[in-house]
């Protein structure tokens, strides 16, 4: 379940998306899968060749993007990794408003 984010921001991903750009969005996420996780970073982009590559210098894998049915392809990060990648991509609000460390 996502939570904590505004419709103009979620509106804003998937328009970045749909427009072909490496678009970031953070929320709070809660799944029984994950007990430890309260937030999730999803990474999109319409050109799986260019969200690919832009996987390739995190060391995330051409698989692991999430091709949802409705158009909006993304890798999910969580944890360690979703920290450390918003660190090196620059988007410390990202990291202050939804990862508790």
């Amino acid at each position: 379940m996502a939570f904590g984010l505004t419709k103009q921001e979620l509106n804003g991903w998937k328009q970045q998306v749909r427009n072909g750009q490496i678009a970031f969005l953070t929320h709070y996420w809660l799944d029984e899968r994950f007990p430890d996780v309260r937030s999730v970073t999803k990474v999109g982009c319409c050109n799986i060749d260019a969200l690919s590559r832009w996987g390739q210098k995190y060391g995330l894998k051409k698989e692991w993007i999430h091709q949802r049915k409705d158009g909006f392809p993304h890798f999910d990060l969580l944890g360690d990794i979703q920290y450390e990648i918003l660190m090196k991509e620059g988007l410390q609000d990202h990291i202050s408003r939804f990862v508790k460390r």
